[in-house]
């Protein structure tokens, strides 16, 4: 944690994305895949998430009411109830496929920076109403770039529906040429398999550092 306003998030140029997907993956036991554009842009930056954060982060968006508070909503009341509000959620880092984020806070004029996993800040981000914000060195390495027809066949909404199990596996990635990768990539994209094309793309800067 840190306070004041001199960190990095306040002084380099923050990108703001948007959540636009969530989809089960059979490629990862449990895992689902959190999708998120570009505001105004025609990148999404896919993450790999559990299914825990992925339900928490479902349940929000479709504004459903468990029946006792998550531990996200527990976060939210627990924060409300001593004046801290969560001003924004920045993803500033990613190393070896794992992103980096934090929880801007604020209370009584101070701001305070707090890591969390990404998913989990994600989710306590939307129960604040909060926006999602990272840099762009991140979606240069990790964004997955759409063209026009890819864009407007892109999903713009997040629905239940979202839940979309994935028939593709990924095979023997490493066995594939650049030019083969290149290919699954911009199948994956088509079929809007963001989970998949994740894989791809990491295979591919694994093999062009």
């Amino acid at each position: 944690m840190s306070g004041g306003d001199s960190g990095p998030f306040f002084t380099m140029e923050k990108i703001k994305l948007e959540i636009v997907g969530l989809s089960y993956s059979q490629t990862q036991s449990g895992a689902y895949a959190l999708v998120l554009s570009e505001a105004g842009g025609n990148r999404r930056l896919p993450i790999i998430i559990g299914g825990f954060e992925a339900q928490a982060i479902a349940i929000e968006l479709e504004k459903m009411v468990p029946t006792r508070p998550l531990t996200h909503d527990l976060f939210k009341n627990f924060a409300q109830a001593f004046d801290i509000v969560v001003k924004e959620v920045v993803i500033y880092n990613l190393v070896e496929g794992i992103f980096y984020s934090k929880l801007i806070c604020e209370r009584d004029g101070q701001i305070v920076e707090i890591d969390a996993r990404t998913s989990d800040a994600i989710a306590i981000g939307i129960r604040f109403n909060c926006e999602i914000y990272t840099f762009e060195n991140i979606l240069s390495s990790a964004g997955i770039m759409l063209d026009e027809e890819d864009l407007n066949e892109d999903e713009s909404d997040f629905s239940s529906d979202s839940f979309e199990e994935e028939t593709q596996e990924v095979n023997s990635l490493d066995s594939l040429t650049i030019d083969e990768l290149q290919t699954e990539l911009n199948q994956a994209i088509e079929n809007e398999d963001y989970e998949l094309a994740s894989r791809i793309r990491d295979e591919i800067n694994k093999r062009n550092p």
